[in-house]
Formats: structure tokens, C-alpha cells, sequence
């Protein structure tokens, strides 16, 4: 087994790298409108009802036509990944982790065409959109490793006159809730981690990325993974999803979203139902109002490229993004200065020519991120964007900078997600450090400073799960940046990381007496 080492993104730079994924694309392009079914036990479920996926760059496209299930299709799927379990949970670690492994060698032969469905999906670019794919295959290698190790003899202190092991086993039927932002790493992560440590599951992928579900299951499919194991639901989130959650079977739920469905899901899992006989686990990754320390004592320059990297990446639909800049006032004016004229150059643009900056996932967002836009007018200075961008036919909005803002402000406070930045000025570097922690929130962060006394108090005094120092906030990478957050952003799971399949298992004890010992 060769060390783990992460995917390397493509150079979308060179013409023929180009060329390649644009090729893709219009290839995927020519499958717009098909209907894809659920998969229940491996077999194809239909519904009346149904779930239509657009491409929000152009709204008019249907990318595909999914389902839409309720609690009886809920119900079979259960059923289904109950009965999987029973031999699933049998078969030794090294095979379950050869199924992940040889999923990922599947990826990277479709990866353009992954990253196409992607960027027709949900808007991302080229280069966003090959680094979601990436991060793909490095959970499933990097998953698959560690179910290796955590299979493997555990470290005990030995008992005079007996024999102990420690034993990770599965957990049983889990739910996963994935998000749209990384419609594909995120999900095929939370996926593989729970059925590489034996255990089996429904999939309920978000309505606004449906295909990504849908390519990981025929990809599973393809790679040997038995009927029942991954159950792919696309379903109401209200019937069936809450129905999944709160099922006595139901042994864990992971999801990743937004603080308040998080939180929906959290109390709707902790309720105890008849027949249950377990306290369900949940795993959750949450909202972010993410900031970058900007002092006094650092390149300006560095910092603003940084902070516009975070910020707009993606049009601001990551939970790390960067939404609050905190600046010193001694370089305040520098900054704004200098920020404005970084975010005035970027370019908007189509996802399938590889645009800059591209939509934002739906009508739902765009409503909601012009609505905070308006908000923000109010409490600071507009000094870029503003404005849903009119003569483009999808979901199109500026990227915003509002300045001047107060601490306590709802920009400042609350999530966005989407091309909106608030800047801040703070006093000194105390003050920014008490700015940045003066929210519900702690997923990421970042300070800019040359000066190491800084660096060292940000460490210890910067309360957030992934913090970078003199680096943006943004772009987590699996094994080398665990992540995870504090307080409302969720329960600090650290995906990509050593401790995360031990959320997907139980540790036994057994102890056995041996003669003559």
C-alpha cells in the first residue's frame, strides 16, 4: 500500500488541459433532460413526483430529471440498508477499502466528465470544479487507509493472565445528508467513511445537485459494492428526511448544511422514538462566518489577494469562505483601497467557459443574498458589486465588498453564502482577535502578520477548528487540514482526518483469560 498523497489539480492554463474538460462538457451537455431513477437495494424506483434539476448559469437548461420520494420509499430504503447491514458489516475491512479504492481509480478515468455534470449542476468553474473531484478521491484513499489501520491490532496495556483486543465495529443503518457547495466531495466523503467502516446507508442528496449522487452510486455500483450497502434517495427533505432521521433504526446521521436545518436534524435525533435502542450519533458540519485578521504588521498586498481568494472563490458558497475582513486601522485605508481594486478586476462569466466568478446555485440564494446586500447597504459603505448582474440569464450577482461596518452588524453576524464581504476596522491586534470571535460561530479562519508573538497568541486565542496563518481561509486538504468546527459550526467532526471514521464505529473490548499465565 503506497503512501497516501493528495490528487493533484489539473493545469487548466494549458490549452490542450482545457480543451479536454470543455470537450467534456459539451459531451454532457448533449445528456441534458434525462431522468434518472432512485436506487433502493439496487433496483430502479420511479415516483410521480419529481425533482428537476437546472443549470443555474442559464435556468431555461434541465440538467436532469430526478425523483421525488416520501416516507414509503424512505421506509424501503431503510428496510433495504437494514437487511445489507446483516452481511455487509462481515466482510473483512481490506475488502470493503478495495471497493473505495478501486472507485477512486474509477474517478480519475471520468474526472472530466464528473467535473463536467458539475459545473453544469451547480455553477463552478474549471478549476473549482476539478478541485471538488479531487478531494473525492482523496476521502476514498485516504478512508480507506485508515479503515486498514483501525482494523489492524490496537494499542492495549497488557493484564497479567489475560489476552485483550480492541475491536472497531460498525454502527449499523446510517443517514447522510450531503450539501450542494461540494455536491461531490463532500458526498462521496460522508459516504464512503460510513460504508468502509462496515456500515450501510441512505443517501439523500440535495435537490440542487441530484446528478452527483447519482454518478457516485454507478460509480460504487461499478466498483463492487453489493446492492442495499448505498441506498440513493432524491426525496423531500420535510417527509422524508425528517422521517429518516427520526427513525428507531437509524444508528447515525451525518450531515452537512446550514446552522438551522443542522441544528432540526440534531434535535430531531436526539428524541427518542418506540422501539429504538440506541442514542443515535450525529455528525454535523454547519454554517461559518468565517474571518481574516489582517495587521497591521504584514504585506497588504498578500493579504488582499488572500482575502479576495476566500471570499469569492466559488462565489462565497463555502462554509470557509471568508465573509469579514478584520484590519487593523493603522492599514486600513491601504486594504480598502487596494481590496477594491483587486475585486473590481474580477471577471464574470459563463461555468462552462470557466468563468471567474459564476452563479449562485439557485433563485432561493440569489433572493437571499440580494436581500442581505440590501441589509449591508444600510450598515456600511458599498464600495463594490451591489447587484444582481442583469444581462446574464442565470443567477448572477457582483461580488459585493461593503466597508466600514460595525462588529455587532447582521453582515458581520450572519451567514451569507455568496459573493458578499464585510470589512471591519479594528483598533489593534487585541481588538481584531475579539472582533473575530464575537460570533456563534467557529469553523475557519486566518491571520496575516509578520510578527511571530501574534501568530502565536492567533493560535492559541483564535477559537475556530481550521486556522491559517498568513494563508486564506479557503481550500482544506484531506489528511493534511482535518476540518471541522467549533460552537454552531457543528460538532468539530474533522473530516479528512485520523479521528473521523471513528465516528462511523464503536469500540469493544474483549479480554480473554488465558492458563498458565
Amino acid at each position: 500500500m503506497k503512501q497516501f498523497i493528495n490528487e493533484s489539480f489539473q493545469d487548466f492554463s494549458k490549452p490542450a488541459v482545457r480543451a479536454k474538460q470543455r470537450a467534456a462538457i459539451d459531451n454532457v451537455r448533449k445528456q441534458f433532460g434525462k431522468e434518472y431513477p432512485s436506487i433502493i437495494n439496487g433496483k430502479r424506483i420511479t415516483t410521480k413526483d419529481k425533482t428537476t434539476s437546472h443549470n443555474p448559469a442559464n435556468p431555461s437548461e434541465v440538467v436532469g430529471v430526478f425523483q421525488k420520494s416520501g416516507k414509503d420509499d424512505a421506509e424501503k430504503a431503510m428496510k433495504a440498508a437494514i437487511a445489507a447491514f446483516e452481511s455487509w458489516k462481515n466482510v473483512p475491512a481490506p475488502k470493503r477499502a478495495a471497493v473505495l479504492f478501486k472507485a477512486a481509480t474509477i474517478i480519475r478515468k471520468r474526472r472530466n466528465e464528473i467535473n463536467a455534470w458539475m459545473i453544469s449542476e451547480v455553477g463552478k468553474n474549471y478549476l473549482e470544479a476539478d478541485a471538488d473531484t479531487c478531494e473525492a478521491i482523496d476521502f476514498l484513499e485516504f478512508y480507506g487507509r485508515e479503515m486498514l489501520r483501525l482494523s489492524g491490532p490496537q494499542p492495549i496495556v497488557p493484564q497479567p493472565g489475560e489476552k485483550n483486543e480492541l475491536l472497531y465495529i460498525p454502527l449499523g443503518v446510517g443517514v447522510v445528508i450531503p450539501p450542494w457547495n461540494f455536491p461531490f466531495a463532500i458526498l462521496v466523503g460522508m459516504s464512503s467513511a460510513a460504508i468502509v467502516a462496515g456500515n450501510t446507508v441512505v443517501l439523500k442528496p440535495s435537490s440542487d445537485s441530484p446528478m452527483m449522487g447519482w454518478l457516485f452510486v454507478e460509480i460504487m455500483k461499478e466498483a463492487g459494492l453489493p446492492p442495499g450497502v448505498l441506498n440513493y434517495l432524491v426525496a423531500s427533505g420535510a417527509e422524508a428526511g425528517d422521517y429518516l432521521v427520526g427513525h428507531p433504526k437509524t444508528r447515525f446521521v451525518s450531515f452537512t448544511g446550514s446552522m438551522q436545518v443542522g441544528l432540526h436534524v440534531n434535535e430531531l435525533a436526539a428524541k427518542t422514538q418506540p422501539g429504538q435502542i440506541c442514542i443515535k450519533r450525529v455528525v454535523a458540519e454547519m454554517g461559518g462566518k468565517d474571518a481574516i485578521v489582517v495587521d497591521s504588521e504584514t504585506d497588504v498586498d498578500t493579504a488582499v489577494a488572500g482575502v479576495v481568494a476566500a471570499a469569492f472563490g466559488f462565489q462565497g458558497q463555502k462554509c470557509s469562505a471568508c465573509s469579514r475582513a478584520i484590519v487593523d486601522a493603522k492599514i486600513y485605508d491601504e486594504f480598502v483601497a487596494k481590496l477594491k481594486i483587486e475585486v473590481d478586476k474580477l471577471t464574470i462569466g459563463m461555468p462552462m467557459d470557466d468563468g471567474r466568478v459564476g452563479p449562485v446555485v439557485s433563485p432561493r440564494a440569489e433572493k437571499s443574498i440580494l436581500e442581505y446586500i440590501a441589509i449591508g447597504k444600510k450598515e456600511g459603505k458599498l464600495i463594490c458589486g451591489g447587484n444582481k448582474v442583469k444581462d446574464m440569464p442565470g443567477y448572477f450577482i457582483e461580488p459585493t465588498v461593503i466597508v466600514n461596518v460595525k462588529p455587532t452588524s447582521r453582515i458581520m453576524q450572519e451567514e451569507i453564502f455568496g459573493p458578499v464581504l464585510a470589512v471591519c476596522k479594528a483598533k489593534d491586534f487585541d481588538d481584531a482577535l475579539k472582533i473575530a470571535n464575537n460570533t456563534i460561530y467557529g469553523l475557519t479562519g486566518a491571520v496575516y502578520t509578520r510578527n511571530a508573538k501574534k501568530l502565536a497568541r492567533a493560535r492559541m486565542e483564535f477559537h475556530c477548528g481550521n486556522l491559517y496563518l498568513n494563508r486564506k481561509c479557503t481550500g482544506a486538504m484531506v489528511g493534511g487540514h482535518p476540518f471541522g468546527g467549533f460552537n454552531m459550526s457543528g460538532t468539530d467532526s474533522k473530516a479528512g482526518g485520523h479521528d473521523y471514521l471513528l465516528l462511523f464505529l464503536q469500540a469493544k473490548s474483549v479480554a480473554t483469560k488465558v492458563k498458565g499465565l
